[in-house]
């Protein structure tokens, strides 16, 4: 017979074999790599905040400061940021 503990036990370690990774991490992945490409491109951006995807490669990146930015790659293959 299965104890109650051992139950909770087992569900736990099933629930987390099979959850994926969390959407927040990879958001918080989005907004690093966001603002490491926009202050490469010389923009100032102390930190995105916030970004909306509008398409593959394309975003809308809203940074700590209140600049807003288009980051996207162009026919070229370049990234580029677009200040909005």
């Amino acid at each position: 017979m299965i104890t109650r503990a051992r139950a909770s036990a087992l569900l736990f370690s099933l629930a987390a074999l099979f959850a994926g990774p969390a959407p927040a991490a990879e958001d918080v992945t989005l907004l690093k790599d966001l603002t490491s490409v926009i202050v490469l491109l010389g923009m100032p951006c102390d930190r995105v905040v916030s970004a909306r995807r509008q398409a593959d490669n394309d975003h809308i990146a809203s940074c700590e400061n209140g600049n807003r930015y288009r980051v996207f790659m162009n026919a070229q293959g370049r990234v580029v940021a677009q200040k909005q």
